[in-house]
């Protein structure tokens, strides 16, 4: 199978005033083409940190991460913004969807800074929407009109439509009632089905329980909680202070 990413030793430490704060302390992880991976944290446990290094938001202070075989590291900021754009699709708990704008509009927007004539970005947008279960007669709805689920599959529709490597879905149910997250759970499900690469992070057991693979973030430390029978693919052992480079 492909190796979609592949981060070893990472650490991210911030330097301020007060002292420095290690929000990661030596994480290593492989995630491979297909696999669907939760990664549970509480509250400043290190998981947004993580999640914001695997989407090419930030850089570790040591480690490496490679993603689809290059090291980022080696990339400039304009090669990276261009990653974020066609190679990971984003999924946010607060939708982040234009509220005047129609539902195609919405999920159209990635493509409209690409060389995509407007014809393709509207028939990759309407195969986006049918992938994630929506029915047409939602197209032209404006995305306020829309129910909570209904809006958090336009954004699940929206990552998918430059047919990324991977999607990283934060806190995705964390705005919508148990019934409704459950539908957008079983989204996210039927995407893995069809060979999608998905890392979601979330702080609820019964929202990982929905991945192929479970992990446990705390204190900047990763931990394998599950493996759903997958050997070769576990987090690494907690770290010990004394390793910090």
């Amino acid at each position: 199978m492909t190796v979609v990413l592949d981060v070893n030793g990472l650490h991210r430490i911030y330097r301020t005033k007060a002292g420095d704060t290690h929000a990661l302390r030596g994480v290593s992880l492989t995630v491979e083409q297909g696999e669907f991976v939760a990664i549970m944290g509480p509250s400043g446990s290190g998981k947004s940190t993580l999640m914001n290094i695997l989407g090419c938001l930030d850089k570790p202070t040591h480690g490496s991460y490679r993603f689809e075989g290059a090291d980022i590291a080696d990339y400039s900021e304009d090669e990276l913004a261009d990653l974020r754009a066609t190679r990971i699709g984003f999924v946010f708990q607060s939708f982040n969807l234009l509220p005047r704008a129609t539902v195609l509009r919405n999920v159209m927007l990635p493509l409209v800074y690409t060389l995509c004539p407007r014809p393709e970005r509207e028939q990759r947008a309407r195969f986006a929407l049918h992938c994630v279960g929506l029915e047409e007669r939602f197209f032209e709805h404006r995305s306020n009109e829309l129910s909570g689920g209904q809006m958090q599959r336009v954004a699940i529709a929206r990552a998918l439509v430059n047919n990324p490597a991977l999607i990283l879905a934060d806190e995705p149910t964390g705005n919508l009632d148990t019934r409704t997250g459950e539908l957008v759970l079983e989204t996210f499900t039927r995407l893995k089905e069809t060979g999608r690469t998905i890392v979601l992070i979330t702080h609820e057991p019964d929202v990982a329980a929905h991945a192929d693979r479970v992990l446990s973030i705390r204190d900047g430390l990763l931990y394998t909680a599950s493996t759903g029978g997958k050997a070769g693919h576990t987090a690494n052992m907690p770290f010990r202070e004394g390793d910090m480079p």
